[in-house]
C-alpha cells in the first residue's frame, strides 16, 4: 500500500513530466536546464526523490511556472 506523501511524490512527479514534455525536451535536455542530473529527473518524475523546495524552484523556472501553479497541475 501506498503512503500518502509517496502518492503526493508520484502526483507532483507525473505533472513535471507532462510539462518537460509538453515542451519537447528529453530528461537530458530538461536536467541540463534546471541544471540537475538526469538520473535526479528521473527519479523526481517517478516519484521516487523526496524534492528540495531550491529544487522545486529550478524545475518551476524551467517549464515557465510558478511552484504553486505547477503544485496546482499535480492537484497538490
Amino acid at each position: 500500500m501506498q503512503n500518502p506523501l509517496q502518492a503526493q511524490l508520484r502526483s507532483f512527479g507525473a505533472a513535471i513530466r507532462g510539462e518537460r514534455k509538453r515542451l519537447n525536451l528529453s530528461q537530458e535536455d530538461f536536467a541540463e536546464v534546471c541544471d540537475l542530473h538526469r538520473t535526479y529527473i528521473g527519479q523526481v518524475e517517478r516519484g521516487e526523490k523526496n524534492i528540495s523546495f531550491e529544487n522545486i524552484g529550478r524545475i518551476a523556472s524551467a517549464v515557465r511556472l510558478k511552484p504553486s501553479e505547477l503544485f496546482a497541475k499535480a492537484r497538490l
